[in-house]
């Protein structure tokens, strides 16, 4: 070994022009071939059967999710000049290359079916603008007698009138996203327009994202600088540590890039990451060649070099597996940006590590060593004094140290308990942010801007022109819409039914129900087909009446307003299922929902999986199972502490959020490594627990506490974030690194001290 490291500090000059070279490679790639990956169902595993089913139950009905553009007049909609500016927009939606003409919903588009002296008629609401006074009554009234209509695409107050364009998930751009707004923009005024939709969603978290990267990456940059010369106090030290951050940043977006993986929202983190993350092997070192100069000051370089190397070298190592190891088991979560954000990250610390032994060395054999001021040695001083008394006070107040840590971790299994999974996509963006305020005002005025369709299956043919299975639908959306105020309207074949039941007895009130005779509603629906748009129709019920579509309208998109709908659905399953008719789910809103169920799992089986493998490998590295399990405890105790937090605090798991046991694990190890590795070696060196206590507190103690501090600093740049869950992410992040320091210098010294693994044999 010994003579690959005099090779390598031969010509260390090389080695940076090598580096810088593949470096700028990866930069071109980078820069060339990356690309946002805007389409939310792309995080989402195809293959999972509730996807499948979704997917196919989406091509039987038409299910696409909308853009909702909505037309505000507070003196109210019907006057000619709102009514011609509902046709307008409509007709310039309809002409746009990514939108299928019959896709477009607007008062401009929609039937009315209506009662005539030949039976029953399907009309549109109007071709041309009404002028006259007579004309926009006449409307007005259609309007309000459409129980179809009215509430769903006019607001009861008729103040706003929403147009609804349809898409496929393939057609969405960047390009096409700022064409819709700035459609929108054009047709304000005097009206107001408001655009919102799950595609809107996406397009402003594709937006929002990388320029977030790129605000936030500045900011952690000075923080990490600052921090850097404060603890390190040396211009090429900071210099160095920054630049194995900066390679490995540039090499894991040039991999993913080169690879093919897109940017997720949750990618954007990783610049963040692995600045916070990567500057600690540099910290380890220089922390180590400081001791060693202050040592021996008249040491050559290459000297210092290759004590620093040969003493760091493996705590290096160890401290970036066990991290990249809490990251890959990220790879459990079926969720893939969770998945691709491990990989990658691991990859960047991976990276970090090499750059942190090859560059730190080769800068100094190239620029000369760090200038400290020396400071006194072990026999006296203040940081002696300190180590001495701190580990000194630990050992004596050992059973208040147990009983305080057993309370925090009791209140924190309480706190876990509370902990709920939220796969809203809206509530990424700040509470007061212009696409969920306007999400607010259409949920304010209609059904909802979320959805979630309910598919109704049977083996029997024309099942869904039976009178007694219509009317247990019709039941079934009474129930949800009466019981729940989350959801604000729903729509199924049986509106349908009963709008036409309604226009063939007069407009009679009495008979808006499901007629009572099959042979009646055959009648009607073949009238329907004759007269109207049979693809509406087809959007609600296939062609031979053996599958239908319930789309209910919910104001919100999260997992808790999803489940209570689906709990109140539940309720009518035994009575359908007498009725030879079973549901299942679909719709982007379900999905969301199994969504949450996959970031639970892979949440789960992350943090196990990181746990024993940690253990192991602890265990592997120490030689000692014991140490192992010594060693995970202050991550075992902070990783209770994080998720009781977030339930104490109502911070729910997203895929944001879902990345901390991860995190928690692979970072906050590292502190007990360095306190292992220094703890094993001064016990062999000395044979006194005491000596061993007060050097290693000396040593890797202050390393650790320099550690914390920078990557404490790093995580908590995410509170400058423009989404709240990256920002709950870095409090929590920074929180854990703070509870992982306290533990290693705490409890796990504690343990180590009691046990006396590395000195029984004494």
């Amino acid at each position: 070994m010994e003579k690959l490291l005099n090779r390598f500090l031969k010509k260390p000059w090389l080695v940076l022009v090598v580096f810088l070279i593949m470096t700028v490679g990866f930069f071109k790639v980078m820069k060339s071939n990356s690309r946002m990956e805007t389409d939310l169902d792309k995080y989402m595993p195809q293959h999972h059967p509730a996807f499948v089913f979704s997917n196919q139950a989406e091509e039987w009905f038409n299910i696409k999710d909308g853009i909702i553009i909505a037309i505000e007049n507070q003196e109210g909609i019907f006057n000619s000049g709102t009514i011609q500016k509902v046709k307008d927009l409509t007709k310039a939606l309809q002409k746009m290359k990514e939108i299928n003409k019959d896709d477009v919903t607007s008062l401009y588009t929609a039937d009315n079916i209506i009662g005539s002296e030949d039976g029953m008629d399907v009309r549109a609401f109007f071709k041309n603008t009404p002028k006259t006074d007579e004309e926009m009554e006449l409307l007005r009234t259609n309007v309000r007698n459409n129980e179809m209509i009215f509430g769903r695409l006019v607001s009861n107050e008729e103040t706003v009138t929403v147009i609804i364009a349809e898409i496929e998930d393939d057609v969405f751009s960047q390009e096409f996203y700022k064409q819709i707004l700035e459609l929108g923009e054009s047709f304000n005024g005097p009206e107001t327009i408001h655009v919102a939709g799950r595609p809107i969603v996406e397009g402003t978290m594709a937006l929002l994202g990388p320029a977030d990267m790129k605000r936030m990456v500045p900011i952690v940059l000075i923080v990490i600088i600052l921090v850097l010369l404060t603890v390190l106090r040396s211009f090429k030290s900071t210099f160095f540590t920054l630049l194995v951050v900066m390679f490995s940043t540039v090499w894991t977006f040039g991999l993913m890039a080169a690879v093919g993986i897109p940017i997720y929202a949750v990618s954007t983190m990783i610049p963040v990451m692995l600045i916070a993350i990567g500057v600690a092997d540099g910290i380890h070192l220089y922390s180590h060649l400081h001791l060693y100069m202050n040592k021996n000051p008249h040491a050559a370089k290459k000297d210092a070099m290759l004590d620093m190397i040969k003493g760091m070298w493996k705590p290096v190592v160890m401290t970036s597996v066990t991290t990249a190891v809490g990251f890959i088991s990220l790879l459990t979560s079926q969720v893939y940006p969770i998945k691709y954000f491990g990989i990658f990250t691991a990859f960047g610390v991976m990276m970090a590590m090499v750059f942190s032994l090859v560059l730190i060395p080769a800068g100094v054999m190239v620029f000369g060593l760090p200038k400290w001021k020396k400071q006194k040695s072990d026999n006296g001083g203040n940081k002696a004094s300190f180590a001495t008394a701190f580990s000194a006070k630990i050992v004596k107040y050992k059973y208040a140290t147990i009983i305080l840590t057993a309370v925090i971790v009791f209140i924190s299994i309480a706190g876990i308990g509370k902990v709920w999974i939220n796969s809203s996509f809206l509530e990424k963006f700040e509470a007061d942010s212009d696409i969920v305020l306007t999400d607010q005002f259409i949920n304010e005025n209609f059904g909802g801007t979320s959805t979630l369709n309910v598919i109704f299956d049977s083996q029997d043919n024309g099942a869904f022109k039976n009178p007694a299975v219509l009317t247990a639908i019709d039941k079934m959306q009474y129930d949800v819409e009466g019981t729940l105020q989350v959801v604000g309207n729903s729509f199924a074949l049986s509106d349908y039914l009963k709008r036409m039941n309604k226009v063939m007895h007069a407009d009679d009130e009495a008979y808006n129900v499901i007629p009572e005779s099959q042979e009646l509603i055959a009648q009607y629906l073949l009238l329907y087909e004759m007269s109207g748009d049979p693809e509406n129709l087809w959007k609600v019920v296939d062609y031979d009446y053996k599958k239908a579509n319930l789309t209910f309208q919910l104001k919100s998109d999260n997992s808790k307003a999803i489940n209570s709908a689906i709990e109140v659905i539940e309720r009518h399953v035994p009575e359908l299922n007498k009725l030879n008719v079973d549901l299942k789910y679909a719709g982007s809103g379900y999905k969301g929902l199994v969504f949450t169920d996959l970031i639970l799992q892979g949440q789960i089986a992350s943090l196990v999986m990181s746990l024993i493998i940690v253990i192991i490998l602890l265990s592997l590295m120490f030689k000692n199972f014991m140490a192992g399990l010594i060693g995970s405890v202050p991550i075992i105790i902070t990783s209770i502490i994080s998720f009781g937090v977030m339930g104490l605090l109502n911070i729910p798991l997203s895929t944001t959020t879902a990345l901390l046991s991860s995190i928690a694990i692979g970072i906050g190890i590292d502190y007990a490594v360095h306190f292992l590795e220094r703890y094993k070696i001064y016990a062999a060196e000395t044979g006194d627990k005491i000596l061993t206590s007060r050097h290693t507190m000396q040593h890797s103690g202050r390393a650790i506490v320099f550690n914390a501090i920078v990557v404490i600093a790093g995580f908590l740049v995410l509170l400058f974030s423009v989404f709240p869950p990256n920002r709950a992410l870095g409090a929590l992040v920074s929180l854990n690194m703070f509870t992982s320091f306290l533990g290693t210098v705490t409890i796990m010294y504690l343990l180590l001290f009691v046990s006396n693994i590395y000195f029984k044999k004494r």
